[in-house]
Formats: C-alpha cells, structure tokens, sequence
C-alpha cells in the first residue's frame, strides 16, 4: 500500500478520497487553492499544501504545482478524483517519470481511449455493437457530406477528445452539415485542443446507460451493474439511478458482459465506466469509455456495497480486487441526484456566495456527500456542484419516494446562492420518469414546454 497519497482536485470528491485514506490507514493530501483555504477537504486532510490562486489554471490545472507539492511532502501516489487532470495522458506520465504512482488507468491506456473516434473501432473490432458513423476522424466538410449520406440524418457530429457531454451537435438536415461541422471542429480545438471531429447516427429517444467497471493488474475485470442517467440537461447529467428502468434481464446481461469486453480490448486498469446508448426497443450501442471515477460511482456502492474508490486505490497500489463477478449482486434500487449551485429559472446561471444556510437531509438508507458546510462560500471560480443526495429502497417507486422526501429536508441557500432542488423534485413528479421511459431529450423537452408562452 502507498506511504501517502496527494489529492489533486477540490469539493466533495477530494473528501470522499481522504475518507477512503483514512479507512486505508494512509495519510491524505489536499492541495488547495487561495479560494479552498478552508473547504472540507482540506479541513479534514492530514496534510494540506497550497497550489495556487483561484484560476484553475493556476491552481489545480497547475502540473508543476501538483508535482511539486507531491515531492515535497513525501506523496508516493496521487488520485486525481473526476475532472481537472483525471484524464490527462500526459499528467499521467509525469507522475510516472516522477516516481509517482498515477491512480488510474495507465498513460498508455488513456491515449488509447482518449481519441473517442479511433476507440469506436476497437470497440466494433471487439464485437461490441457501435452506431453507422465515420471510420475514425473526418477532415473536411466535403468528406462529412459523404459519409453522412451514407449514414443518414439525423447525426451527431462529435469531439474526437470530447468529454463531458461537451463538443456535441445535431444535425438533422443536410443543408446544415458544412456550418455544423466547421463550428464543432473551431469548439472542438477552442476546449479540447484538437480539431478531430467524427459523425455518428443520432438516435432521439435514446437512454444513457452506462456500466461501471473495475480492472485489476492480474487479469481480473468485473462490473458492477449499470447505472442509467437519461436524466440530463443539454448532456450534463442531474439524476442517475441504478439499475436501468429501461432494460431487461437479457439486456442487463449483454451489457456487463459488453462492459468487460471493452475493458479487455484496451487492457483497463482501475475504475471507469463503459457508455452505451440504449434505443427505445432496448438495443444497445456503444458510445465511449471513460477513464476516471465517475461522479455518480455512490449510487452503485449505495446498491453493490462495493467501496469503488477504496478498490481505485488498492488496486492502483498493486494488489488484487477484493470482489470476484460472482460476489457483486445488485440489490434493491439506488438513486444519485446533483444539487448544483444554479438558478433554473434564470436560465440556469451560476449562484456563487456565502451558503448561510446548508442543513443536508438525514434518515435510512440517505447519503449526502458534499464538499461544503454552514458558513462557507460557494466560489465562483469552479463547477457550480454543492451535493450529491444518494437514497437506496428495495424497489424504484420507493427509492424516488425516499428521494423526494430527502430533498424536501434539504435546507441550503442564502439571499444569492440558488439551487436545482425545486427543479429535480418536479422532474421527479413526471409521469414519464415515474414509468422509466424518460430519454436523454427529456429534460430539454419539459424545460422548452415550460417556457413557451401559453396559446
């Protein structure tokens, strides 16, 4: 096991590694910002180093910083949570070049996977089922025009290193295709800084069902079940639940065994998740592999009772998972919402300040993991998440009633910090989500009919 870990992010997920370093019985690092001088994590850490002011190109997107600060205080490994550095290749291997170990997947594992259009291949090579689109990237509008006759409309044109629901566009109609694709390739560069774009089929009532994976260094690869998260706004999730409403037994099935498959093919190591897109007749198609802890990882513990960050760090440390696929059984149904720091009706514009106000709820079968507490300030300088609420119940309608009531108790705001609460309990309400036939176009749906001024 590692002599010290540093964590390289900030807010809730730093927290939930040092508490998983703490049961590990290994000293944890926060690096902080000027702005994170006395968040949770660092208040809870054994260690604290300060990397930066705000900027968090300054600060936690600052390599030499972190390297620094890992050398310095005697860190032999450092866990990167989600976001920020998770899935730089090359951080990666500076950490390697550095004597450090990086936990997550392997430098040469997050190339092979960061190029969304190349592993799309591997995947279809591996006999997984992948969607009609580009074989590989697509240089130029005369070559997307091409190939989009091929495939049809409508179709998405995609981000080669795209992430997080970013660098995406519809295109329904051919005459639209030239102006898309320019505009995504200049997006594509201006947040990822790579051009390479791919066409793939869009499907518009899909569900988004992903698996989460766990890979060990001996030839162990196992999942945990799927999580579904249709449930999301402009492709930024809000709730995700597990297991799927949407799939069968039989689909169940396919998928993990399609998980494991993927996570074969590219020889995976730690925790991430398999993404698939399921269409309304249950069909899947693979979609992308992400290489990180994923935000919604509670509610797969919350149904599994597996510690995913705790097997992140003791399999990054060399040793063997704990859990066979035998062991791992989904019980009952779990459900993760977001509660983000975000004014819905005010187009959902950020609400940073001072929480005067932050009473989480509490009862059987309720997690809250958050990186605030009373008193503190929501910065303007990073992601706008405040909570995660995790419920379990032995059945959905359960478990949906358990979470409306926890986000009921849920006090946290002031005179300028807003919240998605209001929003999610009446997205909870809908008789589509109600019967699990809600698609990742649902949430766009219900907001564009709300706003429409009556006839």
């Amino acid at each position: 096991m590692f002599r010290k870990i540093l964590i390289a992010n900030r807010g809730e997920i730093a927290l939930r590694v040092a508490r998983a370093c703490r049961e590990l019985g290994v000293p944890s690092v926060a690096v902080y910002s000027t702005a994170d001088s006395r968040s949770a994590a660092v208040r809870y850490a054994d260690e604290t180093v300060h990397i930066g002011p705000p900027p968090v190109k300054q600060s936690y997107l600052n390599i030499p910083n972190i390297i620094e600060a890992a050398l310095k205080c005697g860190a032999d490994a450092i866990h990167p949570g989600y976001g920020f550095l998770s899935e730089d290749a090359d951080f990666a291997e500076i950490c390697r070049d550095n004597g450090i170990t990086f936990i997550g997947p392997t430098p040469e594992v997050m190339h092979r996977i960061a190029d969304k259009a190349t592993v799309r291949g591997l995947m279809a090579d591996a006999g997984l089922p992948v969607l009609p689109g580009s074989d590989g990237s697509v240089g130029t509008a005369a070559e997307a025009r091409e190939i989009a006759a091929e495939i049809g409309f409508p179709l998405v044109v995609k981000a080669a290193a795209g992430g997080g629901g970013r660098g995406i566009a519809v295109v329904r109609e051919a005459a639209d295709l030239s102006a898309v694709f320019r505009e995504t390739r200049a997006t594509a560069q201006a947040l990822f800084g790579d051009p390479s774009v791919y066409l793939e089929r869009y499907l518009p009532s899909a569900a988004h069902v992903e698996a989460q994976i766990l890979c060990d260094g001996y030839g162990t690869a196992l999942h945990l079940g799927e999580r579904d998260c249709s449930l999301q706004r402009r492709k930024q999730k809000l709730v995700e639940e597990t297991p799927s409403p949407r799939l069968s037994e039989h689909q169940r099935a396919w998928l993990g065994e399609y998980a494991v498959t993927a996570a074969r093919a590219v020889d995976y190591l730690g925790a991430g998740t398999v993404e698939f897109l399921a269409d309304e007749e249950g069909r899947l198609t693979f979609m992308e592999i992400n290489g990180r802890i994923q935000v919604e990882h509670p509610a797969t513990e919350m149904a599994t009772g597996v510690d995913i960050v705790t097997e992140q760090i003791r399999v990054a440390a060399g040793e063997r998972l704990s859990w066979t696929q035998q062991d791992v059984t989904v019980r009952g149904v779990a459900i993760e919402c977001r509660v983000n720091a975000e004014d819905p009706v005010r187009g959902f514009r950020p609400t940073p300040g001072p929480l005067t106000v932050f009473r989480p709820p509490a009862g059987p079968f309720t997690r809250v993991d958050s990186g605030f507490a009373e008193g503190d300030t929501v910065a303007a300088h990073y992601d706008s998440l405040l909570a995660k609420v995790i419920v379990w119940a032995p059945t959905r309608k359960e478990a949906i009633a358990r979470l409306t009531r926890a986000l009921e108790e849920f006090q946290v705001g002031s005179e300028q910090v807003a919240t998605t609460i209001p929003l999610v309990r009446e997205l909870l309400a809908q008789p589509a989500f109600l019967a699990g036939r809600h698609s990742t176009v649902f949430v766009d749906e219900f907001l564009a009919a709300r706003a429409e001024p009556p006839a």
